[in-house]
Formats: structure tokens, C-alpha cells, sequence
């Protein structure tokens, strides 16, 4: 009789220490569980990284600028890659994020994730996230591109297409593969957004 009345005892003193949460030190305030930050349903989506094909959530780059471009190996314009990387050193400290997605969509896309990380990170210095091949247009768009698409009544025409998007995840434009990434067109456009 004993052992079970300390028992009750003993259950009761812990499950009332349980129901406060767990004890700080005397004077600090207790933590606050962080809330989850809210992902635009634009941004919630998944990607496999270029380097190393890794799931990655593009929630993460939820309340920054983003510029969205398709990229490819062996265009006229692959020499954007420069412009970009400029970009994001520039402005990345002030919430730009420039994602790269190669496409062969045009047919001008290495065959091997191995060769388009070789391009993108030994010849132009690439640092900007980059995703792995995908298709950005047509029926088989990927459904970032898609929802891009769909937004703006564009879709990507060629490679180095651009979609800017504002912190709130609603795009902001979109620039045709002509438009450098130093344009004053598109830099005013990222300047104002920031």
C-alpha cells in the first residue's frame, strides 16, 4: 500500500513538472520554439542540386529577390554566366539569389551533370545555387517553370531566360534571353526589389 501511494505520489509530482516544461535557470526566460517560416507555394517545391544531386527545397529562399534562369552549356549567351556571378556577388549580401536550371530544351546543354558543373564552376566561377538538368518549357516544364510561365503568359523562348521574383514570391518580370544580366533594365528592377 505504501509502495503505491508513493508511487501516485511520485507520478503525480513528475507529470506536473512535465506539463510546465523544462526548468531554466533561475532569472532567464524560457526559449520560444521558433515558428516555421511560411514557404509561397511558388517557392515550395524541390530541386536536385547540379554538384552533387542533393533534394534541395527552394523554401529557403523564401523573402529574398530571386532570379530564376535556364541555362545552357553551348549558347551564344553562356557567356552570361559572368554577368551573374557579378550579380550575385553584388547584390547577394542584400538578399539576391540568382538559381541557375540548365535545360537542353534548345539543344544546347552538355550531356553530363559532370560537364555542366566543369563549365559553370572552372570557367566562370559559378557560386549562385544550380540545379540539375530539367526541362523548362512546353508540357514537361518542371513545375517552377510552369508556375512562371503561367504567371507571367511567358515561357522561356530561348536559353538565359529570366524571371525575377520579389521577396513576396510574386514575380516581378520577365527579360527574354537578350536582356544581360547587366543591363540597366534588369539591374534597376533588382535594385528597386531589394
Amino acid at each position: 500500500m505504501l509502495k503505491s501511494t508513493l508511487f501516485l505520489l511520485l507520478s503525480a509530482a513528475l507529470g506536473s513538472a512535465m506539463a510546465q516544461g523544462p526548468a531554466t535557470p533561475q532569472g532567464a526566460a524560457p526559449a520560444l520554439a521558433a515558428a516555421p517560416a511560411s514557404c509561397p507555394a511558388l517557392l515550395n517545391q524541390n530541386f536536385k542540386r547540379l554538384q552533387d544531386e542533393a533534394p534541395q527545397n527552394l523554401c529557403q529562399y523564401a523573402g529574398k529577390v530571386v532570379l530564376v534562369v535556364n541555362t545552357a552549356s553551348y549558347c551564344g549567351y553562356t557567356k552570361q554566366y559572368e554577368g551573374l556571378e557579378k550579380l550575385y556577388a553584388k547584390y547577394g549580401p542584400r538578399g539576391l539569389v540568382v538559381l541557375g536550371f540548365p535545360s537542353n530544351d534548345f539543344k544546347q546543354e552538355a550531356e553530363s551533370a559532370k560537364e555542366i558543373a566543369d563549365l559553370c564552376y572552372n570557367t566562370y566561377g559559378v557560386k549562385f545555387p544550380m540545379f540539375a538538368k530539367t526541362v523548362v518549357s512546353g508540357p514537361n516544364a518542371n513545375p517552377l517553370h510552369a508556375s512562371l510561365a503561367k504567371q507571367t503568359g511567358k515561357e522561356p523562348k530561348w536559353n538565359f531566360t529570366k524571371y525575377l521574383i520579389g521577396r513576396d514570391a510574386k514575380v516581378i518580370e520577365y527579360f527574354p534571353s537578350k536582356v544581360a544580366p547587366e543591363d540597366a533594365q534588369l539591374v534597376s528592377k533588382i535594385e528597386a526589389a531589394l
